[in-house]
């Protein structure tokens, strides 16, 4: 009877998995499909159609092919980054408040996207290739700074801690990053303010192209490691004694975790919560388990950042906000929502 249940209750969960998995697909879809359809120039269905069969007119082919369609596919793509990179910092540090955002990876991040406009200038022709590896230090650098600050021998990291290690290492940057503001002149002021609010600014082909690899690597590699993270999630002393390496993978792991954040906020700004509601959102439908979890995450990071996309196009028409406060002004009562059920369960 026992063997029975447990056979019975893997297929349930077999099931629910196959279910979200095509839901989410169904709603990116969709989301896709309402995000190419709305905007200042609007597309009827049968316009869309016509457009997507190659029986567009030259007005809706340039709408659909040069302008909506690369800034959905980098919004998907960057959400998608982003969430599995929070999912990866979750799991490593055992804290559910983790955020490549909160933690001070955006600002890491940031910083070192303000020098290179500083000494290079944002329409370099080397800009697409060089700002996702600069990025990439900043952000590293930053994350491994809270990581050490906010580590306490032989007690690993405190949630509370790191957050407010991660406040204080962010707070830190941005003032860096607004004294060299200050020497910019208009236009690398005008790109630098539309990075710091989120605007997914690199909303062309080439972008899409040059992030594109970064995910193709980085995110399988993720899944690769989804075993040995569920293994961390039991303790180092037990992770230890099934033979893994630790400190080695909790390492390799946060180095994950940053490149995927910097690489996707090179392109897209800084966008937070992204990484801190899409894994919550994931345990909620899947459980913990990261084999399944990741690829959950992905799918609802780039649901969430696609329709904040489509909502700051629309919501102010003709004019648009950035991505960025759009998933803000959801993010931020999230956040404040975990903290205070993580506060009534340490009560208990």
């Amino acid at each position: 009877m026992t063997q029975k249940k447990q056979i019975f209750t893997k297929r349930k969960t077999v099931v629910r998995n196959t279910v979200v998995i095509g839901t989410c697909f169904a709603l990116l879809i969709l989301s896709g499909l309402i995000s190419l359809s709305t905007g200042y120039s609007r597309l009827s269905p049968t316009d869309l159609l016509h457009a997507m069969m190659g029986g567009g007119r030259e007005k809706e082919n340039l709408i659909l092919f040069s302008f909506r369609l690369p800034r959905i596919v980098l919004s998907m793509l960057v959400g998608a980054g982003l969430a599995v990179s929070g999912c990866l910092l979750q799991g490593v540090t055992k804290n559910p408040l983790a955020d490549p955002g909160l933690l001070g990876i955006h600002s890491g991040a940031g910083l070192m996207v303000v020098l290179y406009v500083l000494f290079v200038g944002p329409l370099s022709p080397f800009s697409i290739f060089t700002l996702p590896v600069l990025a990439l230090v900043g952000a590293g650098g930053a994350a491994v700074l809270v990581y050490f600050l906010s580590c306490k021998k032989g007690a690993g990291t405190a949630p509370v801690s790191m957050v407010m290690t991660g406040i204080a290492i962010q707070a830190g940057l941005s003032a860096l990053t607004t004294l060299l503001v200050v020497k910019l002149d208009d236009t690398q002021y005008a790109f630098v303010s539309s990075w710091q609010t989120g605007s997914i600014w690199g909303a062309n082909w080439t972008f899409v192209l040059a992030l594109l690899p970064w995910l193709c690597i980085l995110i399988p590699a993720s899944l690769y490691k989804a075993g040995i993270l569920d293994i961390m999630n039991l303790g180092d002393e037990t992770a230890a004694g099934l033979g893994v390496s630790v400190n080695r993978e909790r390492r390799k792991l946060l180095l994950m975790a940053a490149a995927l954040a910097g690489a996707c906020v090179s392109v897209s700004g800084s966008i937070s919560f992204v990484g801190l509601m899409a894994p919550h959102i994931t345990r909620r439908m899947v459980g913990p388990g990261h084999g399944i979890a990741l690829p959950v995450c992905a799918l609802v990071g780039a649901l969430l950042v696609s329709a904040a996309d489509t909502v700051a196009r629309v919501i102010i028409q003709p004019a648009s906000l950035p991505t960025g406060v759009v998933v803000s002004v959801i993010g931020a009562p999230y956040f404040i929502y975990l903290l205070s059920r993580r506060e009534k369960e340490t009560r208990r």
